[in-house]
């Protein structure tokens, strides 16, 4: 292998649509669950991995990071160089944008990883991989850090919609799903936005399609709580699915819109 092929970036440029705020519900969920990670860390690096045809999702994950852990720097990862180009306007103190793939570019360890909308386009066949690659970038466990944080998923083009696996260096932890209350019919309509990993798993036999078939009965039957509110149909709905499924959260974020599960439990089978 020459140099030259040896420095190429590890993975295939994605169609790159993306829209302001479209992440925010990643990322307020990042905050919350890793901004202790990130406010001890002496120098707390965050990626925005293939962030797309524009900036925004990496301008907006450093003020978003920064109001809870003012050090945070943030680096926007794109494998389109045209796109590191067109981004480079918006560099700033605690934002750079650098060419690169899966392999992570940087001279350090990141603290966090955000893919978005990225392994969408990849075949399930290669998720296993990319997982193994990217928590191997990761800052390490130490004696008083779990270490690094990649969230990976998917939401829809304006971001009412989304599902995500947060992994840290020793693979896969939680699934969160997301969503803008006010637009929800049932909860089984964010299985379009089941991240590569599961979004063909959602049949019967396998346990994502016993969740979300779950959730769609106990958001039946908290029907008549809808007259307070969606919001309080979603949390008696998620209240209801504690009894059986192993909700790694409690109802300061469920009333947020969101549910996040062990990832064991939804894990595909074989």
């Amino acid at each position: 292998m020459t140099a030259r092929a040896a420095s190429r970036p590890v993975g295939s440029v994605t169609r790159g649509t993306t829209h302001p705020n479209r992440l925010r519900r990643m990322d307020r969920w990042i905050a919350a669950a890793h901004g202790a990670e990130l406010r001890r860390a002496a120098d707390p690096v965050a990626v925005d991995l293939g962030y797309g045809a524009a900036p925004w999702t990496a301008v907006e994950l450093l003020h978003r990071l920064r109001r809870v852990a003012p050090r945070t720097r943030v680096v926007g990862v794109e494998i389109d160089p045209a796109r590191v180009a067109a981004a480079e306007p918006y560099a700033r103190e605690g934002l750079a944008f650098r060419r690169g793939g899966f392999e992570i570019p940087l001279p350090q360890r990141p603290l966090l990883v955000r893919a978005a909308n990225v392994l969408r386009q990849y075949d399930e066949g290669e998720v296993a991989a990319v997982w193994e690659r990217l928590c191997a970038r990761l800052a390490p466990a130490t004696g008083t850090s779990r270490g690094g944080l990649l969230v990976e998923g998917t939401c829809d083009e304006i971001g009412r919609r989304h599902v995500w696996v947060a992994l840290g260096p020793e693979g896969p932890r939680t699934v969160t799903f997301a969503t803008r209350l006010g637009s929800l019919d049932r909860p089984s309509d964010l299985a379009e936005r089941l991240p590569k990993a599961l979004i063909h798993r959602n049949v019967p036999g396998e346990p994502v399609h016993a969740f979300l078939r779950d959730f769609d009965r106990a958001w039946a039957a908290a029907a008549p709580y809808a007259s307070y509110g969606a919001r309080q149909r979603w949390l008696r709905a998620v209240g209801d699915l504690t009894a059986d499924w192993p909700v790694a959260d409690g109802p300061a974020r469920w009333r947020q819109g969101e549910v996040t599960v062990r990832w064991e439990a939804l894990a595909p089978r074989g």
